[in-house]
């Protein structure tokens, strides 16, 4: 993720800052890219960070860009502009911003351009949201929690995604007081 986002502050182009805020926003707030593409800027309320997302099924759920997502994204918005309208936007080759949304395909292409740049092999954009699954997971948020930030409608689907080592599991375990002193002799 720092070598992707590197990748765009080294672009001092419009798009640089567009791409920055597209990868934090998608690693951030674990957005699919049909997700994405769906936003308007008045589903971002900048003063607090929080972001309402429409899902699968038409379902909403609400993100929060903190520290450096919402950096991320004031900088684009900052060449954007706070005209009413999807909050990403194409850019032509002469890097004018075109007043359109961007297609799910389109993320894509960026992604890989960006993943090239960055030397970075292998790299899926739903790489990103596997990450924020696995990321929080490993910060020891709740399982709940996560399924509701990812928008799965079921705990199982986030458990797929769930990479952490036996170790983790040794460590919940000895959260566990068990209150047995041993036979008295």
């Amino acid at each position: 993720i720092a070598a992707l986002l590197g990748a765009c502050e080294n672009d001092p182009g419009p798009a640089g800052a567009r791409d920055a805020a597209i990868i934090a926003i998608l690693y951030a707030a674990g957005l699919r890219r049909d997700e994405i593409v769906s936003l308007d800027l008045e589903d971002y309320n900048q003063e607090s960070g929080r972001l309402l997302v429409r899902g699968k099924r038409n379902k909403q759920r609400t993100s929060y860009l903190l520290n450096g997502a919402s950096r991320a994204l004031d900088d684009w918005l900052d060449v954007r502009g706070m005209d009413p309208g999807p909050l990403f936007m194409p850019i032509n080759r002469g890097g004018s911003i075109q007043t359109r949304r961007m297609t799910a395909q389109a993320i894509y292409n960026v992604l890989l351009v960006r993943a090239g740049e960055a030397g970075v092999s292998d790299f899926s954009p739903h790489d990103l949201r596997r990450t924020f699954i696995s990321d929080l997971l490993d910060a020891g948020a709740d399982i709940a929690i996560v399924a509701k930030m990812a928008g799965h409608a079921n705990v199982q689907t986030t458990a797929r995604y769930d990479r952490r080592p036996e170790e983790a599991k040794m460590q919940a375990a000895q959260r566990l007081h068990v209150p047995y002193h041993g036979r008295k002799k």
